[in-house]
């Protein structure tokens, strides 16, 4: 099965780099349309990949007669409406994380692909590297004995002359950081652990002082003028209205206890400390996806390096990971992979741990539809 591709926000951070991998994949997929909203971009894009059209209206793209499979790649609050249009014609579909807003669309998105013969897939690439994929292999041995306790780390700090976009806009963010970098950290626990979050407890606010004001910038451009240029070089500054940090106490099913703590305010600077850190009752593990180092500590305070897998990057996504998933699903079989049911699953934890950070009490994670009767 060859794809035939449509990809929506072909042009930004994500789109861009997404596009090259796939170009690299000729025997296994072609790149049919493009939907971006600046055309400067856009005809450029079509160019370079050989696409047959590119567009400013995602309909035009998700209608094409050739294109049987729809990258999205849009923002948060643009993923709802395209992805149902794409169950709607029979396409296979990609979508970036939050796959909705809330979890009511994350609910209604999984359902339009849950019992149709249409694959889809959701990029939680946390759970390719190494020194996650060792910690799991760990957890499932049995090596810690009974997981009681948790502490994730996950800083991603942005310069602090970066100006504003779209994710510092919670009309458009699905949650900031909670849905941004804590959707990637959640998913890696739920899939390490085996299981869901009962309810959580958030301290959450915008830290980072107000930003440069340049229009509509992307996150590309945004991060190359923030690092060319001291914080006060803009005369007009906005200040974000998402979540860019917060501290996050969470209580698994099975009683597990743990904190997560996110960011992308440019003073919380990661590889100080290991990313996560899991607690048992017999031994405690350390993962550091900046070095690779995986650490065993036992009760007796002897410590273990079990491996260096420095981070390497992922290679070619799409090639290794994408197109296996979607081709397994495609056949009616099952996956190991992320897909829109994880989507859904991540999106009942932000949703949560979003609302205890405006109404500051524990909220339990709520269940959508046919799931909650």
């Amino acid at each position: 099965m060859k794809f035939q591709l449509g990809i929506l926000g072909a042009t930004g951070y994500i789109g861009s780099p997404y596009r090259k991998e796939i170009r690299e994949c000729p025997d296994d997929a072609r790149i049919v349309a493009l939907n971006a909203r600046r055309q400067d971009r856009l005809q450029a894009a079509a160019s370079e990949d050989g696409a047959e059209l590119f567009s400013d209206d995602w309909r035009q793209v998700v209608n094409h007669p050739d294109v049987n499979t729809v990258l999205i790649c849009t923002p948060d609050a643009l993923h709802h409406d395209a992805l149902l249009a794409c169950a709607e014609c029979g396409a296979h579909v990609f979508c970036e994380k939050p796959i909705g807003i809330d979890a009511r669309q994350a609910w209604q998105m999984w359902s339009a692909y849950r019992d149709r013969d249409r694959a889809h897939y959701v990029p939680f690439w946390t759970r390719y590297f190494d020194a996650f994929r060792r910690a799991r292999e760990i957890v499932q041995a049995g090596t810690l004995g009974e997981v009681r306790a948790f502490v994730y780390r996950w800083q991603n700090p942005r310069p602090a002359a970066m100006p504003f976009t779209w994710r510092d806009d919670a009309d458009i963010s699905s949650a900031g950081s909670i849905a941004d970098v804590g959707s990637h950290s959640y998913d890696t626990l739920r899939w390490i652990l085996g299981e869901e979050a009962k309810r959580v407890l958030t301290h959450a606010d915008v830290i980072t002082p107000a930003k440069p004001d340049l229009g509509e910038v992307d996150l590309e451009e945004a991060l190359t003028w923030g690092n060319a240029h001291a914080a006060g070089d803009a005369t007009r500054t906005r200040k974000g209205t998402a979540f860019d940090y917060a501290s996050i106490s969470i209580e698994m099913e099975s009683g597990v206890v743990g904190t997560l703590v996110l960011s992308h305010a440019p003073f919380f600077r990661k590889g100080l400390a290991p990313e996560l850190e899991l607690h048992g009752s017999d031994a405690s593990l350390s993962v550091d996806r900046i070095t690779g180092d995986v650490r065993l500590l036992r009760p007796d305070s002897s410590l273990e390096t079990l491996a260096v897998l420095p981070d390497e990057g992922l290679g070619n996504r799409f090639k290794k990971y994408v197109f296996p998933a979607l081709r397994e699903r495609a056949d009616g079989q099952s996956s190991e992979h992320p897909g829109l049911e994880d989507g859904y699953r991540v999106q009942l934890f932000t949703d949560a741990a979003a609302r205890s950070a405006r109404q500051g009490e524990w909220v339990e994670l709520a269940r959508v539809g046919a799931e909650s009767q």
